[in-house]
């Protein structure tokens, strides 16, 4: 976990603004939409989708599974902030 992670996770941080931030450092856009689709966009392509998760499971400390691996759970800043929620209750009740 990147040292800005763990201070905005321990602050209480927005799951949503951490992944917008990777996003805008990792792919060349000036900003995404909350409910963008990634993916019919073009913004990113599956080899940047194993990024993503990657990125999700060290930042939030969360094991993403195959059943997991559904592009409803990543294709968009809300449905990958939602599934981190989702996640972390299941870790953290």
């Amino acid at each position: 976990m990147t040292s800005e992670s763990s201070e905005s996770l321990s602050a209480g941080g927005d799951v949503r603004a951490i992944v917008r931030r990777f996003l805008l450092r990792s792919i060349n856009i000036p900003d995404v939409g909350d409910d963008d689709d990634l993916f019919e966009s073009g913004i990113v392509n599956s080899l940047f989708a194993v990024q993503l998760t990657t990125f999700i499971e060290k930042t939030f400390r969360i094991e993403i599974t195959t059943d997991d691996l559904d592009i409803r759970n990543f294709k968009s800043l809300n449905a990958a902030t939602d599934f981190v929620q989702r996640r972390r209750a299941t870790v953290d009740p």
